[in-house]
């Protein structure tokens, strides 16, 4: 019986930890396969947008990005390159700001229409006022991408590439080889990759 106790402690104690991360991976936000909120955000024409606005898209690139990251703004051209192609194939690019302006100022609604205006963005960029949005998703950076399909169900999360820095280096395209998948009614592989950008900027 002494024997069996330090065995049982440890055997408890691995349960405790294996049950603390499953509900911490339940609680991050969504997963490939899980429905996707719908929202009511503030664009930066002034008009509050949903993903119901977009009746004849086949699905959504949906992306969490902001003004004043590096990585963000590395990708700007990028997204608007996603956007361009993929928009008249059904698939919009839908960019939301989750950072609270209180917490970096150059992520204020004014900031976003003037940086809106001054890289002629062609898609809708949102405000998550308030910060509701983004935790739903479980967005971690800026950017991070949730591509879903008309259902709304999730398909791929992550990264637009692998390659932040260097646009002209990039070897493997994820959000453009996912789309290109659900086009060939294929499941996408990789369906999640690791998304590399800024924190999300809260005041608490």
């Amino acid at each position: 019986m002494k024997k069996f106790f330090p065995v049982l402690l440890v055997l408890l104690a691995g349960a405790a930890m294996l049950v603390s991360v499953t509900q911490k991976t339940d609680e991050g936000g969504l997963q490939v396969g899980d429905i996707a909120p719908n929202f009511h955000l503030k664009g930066v024409d002034g008009k509050s947008y949903s993903l119901d606005d977009f009746p004849d898209a086949k699905g959504f690139i949906v992306t969490f990005t902001c003004n004043h990251c590096p990585f963000s703004v590395m990708y700007e051209d990028r997204i608007i390159e996603l956007h361009n192609k993929y928009a008249p194939l059904g698939y919009p690019v839908i960019a939301i700001n989750p950072n609270d302006p209180a917490a970096q100022s150059d992520d204020s609604f004014d900031k976003m229409v003037e940086r809106a205006q001054e890289k002629q963005f062609p898609f809708v960029y949102l405000l998550d006022e308030g910060q509701t949005i983004y935790p739903q998703y479980g967005a971690e950076r800026t950017p991070h991408i949730f591509l879903l399909d008309n259902t709304r169900k999730v398909r791929y999360i992550g990264a637009i590439d692998d390659n932040v820095r260097d646009a002209s280096s990039v070897t493997t395209r994820y959000v453009e080889n996912a789309i290109a998948a659900l086009e060939r009614g294929e499941e996408p592989d990789p369906n999640f990759t690791k998304a590399v950008g800024c924190t999300i900027k809260t005041v608490n």
